[in-house]
């Protein structure tokens, strides 16, 4: 909602009642808010995240350029973009990008499925899998760059600090949803699906047994907490008077 639906009513409603340059500024306060709240409550970033605040910061910096449109375009592809590459690069590091996105621990049972896999030694096998899936979900990600891009040129033509070039913009961040959204998260979600399904076929678990159950969560976040009891076994006698 503050990423998409309050900037858009801001900048489609008070463009010319506020300015041009100033409902665009008061628009992206949101996202940037919204960005700087959640990093205040996780005391944490990760790298999509991080891109994300950025690229608000770059949309901002380029209205007051007064850049021509093209360069929005630009921005827009980009931070899908780099994504993109990152995920890809990252199958040949120690800490593939998939693993976050596809493997998260929160929701699969990775001790389990990686104890299955060696039991029936197919980690070599995983392993692969898990590269064909780095390149799906990089696909997704160049994907939205695609669509971004070609969104942002069809829609925005006027000129940064003129009330049309908001209502387009507004307009732009209507339309990511249907236009780009959708598409990517049909991708992703269809690179997910094969990822669990041949952890199905290689381990002989089912998709129960490969995602955490509510049970499991309840054990891994609820830590019994001992306290020391004194030794009733020792018996201290008082001294004998002579």
């Amino acid at each position: 909602m503050f990423n998409i639906a309050v900037p858009m009513l801001i900048l489609s409603k008070l463009s010319t009642r506020l300015g041009s340059m100033n409902a665009l500024l008061l628009a992206l306060a949101f996202p940037l808010g919204y960005g700087a709240y959640d990093f205040w409550q996780r005391r944490s970033v990760n790298f999509v995240s991080g891109l994300g605040f950025f690229s608000t910061l770059a949309t901002g910096g380029l209205g007051l350029l007064h850049l021509h449109p093209f360069w929005f375009a630009v921005k827009e592809a980009a931070v899908p973009g780099i994504i993109g590459v990152a995920v890809f690069a990252s199958q040949w590091s120690k800490r593939p990008l998939v693993r976050q996105f596809l493997l998260n621990d929160q929701v699969i049972n990775l001790p389990r499925v990686n104890a299955a896999l060696d039991e029936h030694g197919m980690q070599p096998a995983f392993e692969a899998l898990l590269r064909a899936s780095s390149v799906l979900l990089a696909g997704s990600f160049f994907l939205s760059a695609f669509l971004n891009f070609s969104l942002a040129r069809y829609l925005i033509t006027a000129a940064p600090d003129t009330p049309e070039f908001n209502a387009q913009y507004g307009r732009m961040l209507g339309w990511s949803w249907p236009v780009i959204v959708v598409p990517s998260m049909a991708m992703m979600m269809f690179a997910l699906w094969r990822l669990v399904k041949g952890v199905e076929r290689m381990t002989g678990l089912t998709l129960e047994q490969i995602l955490h159950s509510p049970e499991d969560k309840k054990a891994t976040s609820e830590t019994p907490v001992q306290t020391a009891k004194p030794d009733d076994t020792a018996v201290t006698e008082p001294p004998r008077e002579s």
